[in-house]
Formats: C-alpha cells, structure tokens, sequence
C-alpha cells in the first residue's frame, strides 16, 4: 500500500474538519494546485498550459524559491492565480516545533508580502502544509492569525517517481470530481508525470464541463 491517500477517505475529513479538504459546489468548479514552487522553466511552463484554458489556479509557493525567482512569482500574480504559503524551508511540521513552524511560515509571508504589495490584490491567508503533516496546535495557532489550512481531495501523486505518467493521470481523472482541490507540484521531481498529466487533465476536464478555479476566501 503506498504511504499516502490518492482519494482523501472521507473518515480523515471527518476527523479534522477544520481543513479545507475540497470546496463543495454545484457549477462544476475544481481547484488545480501547484506546490513547491516557484522553479525556473516549470512553473512558466504551467502557466503556458493554464492559459489554453483560461485556468486559474493557486500556487503554494515556498518562501526561499520566491526569494530566489521573484520574476516568475511575479508573473503567477500577474496571470490572475492565487497564492498560498507553503513554508519558507518545506518543513515538516510534524518533525518541527510549534515555534519554529510558525517563524518558519511567517518568513514565507514575508517574502509573500515584500513582492504582492507591488500589485492591488487583496487576498486571505492561505497555507498548505509540506508533506500534509501538521501538528494540531501548529493548526489551532495558525488558524488565530487569520490562515486558512488548504489540504486537498485529489493528489495526483506526481512526485512519486515510482508511478508511471499513466497511472499519475489516472489518479486525477478517476478520483475528481466537483469541488475537488486537485494536487500537483510544480518542482523538477515532478516534472516528468506533470508534463504528462496536466495538459490532459486540463483537456479532458475542459470538455465536460469543468471550469477551474483559484482558491479564494
């Protein structure tokens, strides 16, 4: 068995229900995200793919690589996506004190910040943990400064470099449906099942009917 749910089993969304597990609605909206981000040449490359369908998504950007690509953090911003907090270092909350957790999300933020306030979008806090492990006080406290903790419904799997492009693809097309936030990672160990995955999870969802939609609360 892998180590890890492709279908968020609805026992784990019941037993923490103060995560955003998936956004419920009856238009067909889905809500594709990027994680690991930004990396220079794979994160533009999403972009150019998001754009043949008007997609909009949200990027769960780490801290340290914003630093590091501002202009392509820039132009996330730019082409309409929203933007999540993914911690400055990709730490591991459940091997991370409380504190050093939340200095380390707070860097994020700061990097976050210093480059959105060149630009009129106002947006709530929004954080994704690496790896999906949190500590429930890392929760409660991040919950009392204003973030929202975005988990996900569907995960692609597309950093497990011992699946197939096939079964990748198939991961998301068998398992989406309405109101799923779907996970990706725009990051060079994904690459090779991304580059294969997304454009036709954007074709296929596309043609019945889907629209794709930016988290924002």
């Amino acid at each position: 068995m892998k180590p890890y749910w492709i279908k968020t089993h609805p026992t784990i969304k019941f037993l923490f229900p103060k995560l955003i597990w998936d956004i419920p609605n009856k238009e067909k909206k889905v809500y594709l995200t990027f994680d690991d981000g930004p990396t220079p040449e794979i994160t533009e490359w999403v972009l150019t793919e998001l754009e043949k369908y008007n997609a909009k998504a949200t990027f769960f950007c780490i801290g340290k690589n914003i630093t590091e690509h501002p202009e392509i953090f820039n132009k996330i911003i730019k082409n309409g996506h929203a933007i999540g907090n993914h911690t400055n270092n990709h730490l591991n909350g459940w091997k991370t004190t409380t504190k050093e957790f939340l200095e380390n999300i707070e860097a994020c933020e700061t990097a976050i910040s210093n480059l959105k306030s060149q630009f009129s979008i106002l947006q709530s806090k929004i954080f994704r943990p690496p790896y999906g492990k949190i500590k429930p006080d890392q929760a409660k406290k991040l919950r009392h400064l204003g973030y929202k903790i975005i988990m996900w419904d569907v995960l692609s799997a597309d950093f497990d470099t011992n699946i197939t492009k096939e079964e990748c693809l198939a991961n998301v097309i068998n398992n989406t449906q309405s109101g799923s936030i779907i996970v990706f990672h725009d990051s060079e160990k994904a690459f090779k099942n991304l580059e294969y995955t997304l454009p036709q999870v954007l074709q296929h969802l596309a043609q019945n009917n889907y629209s794709f939609e930016a988290i924002r609360f």
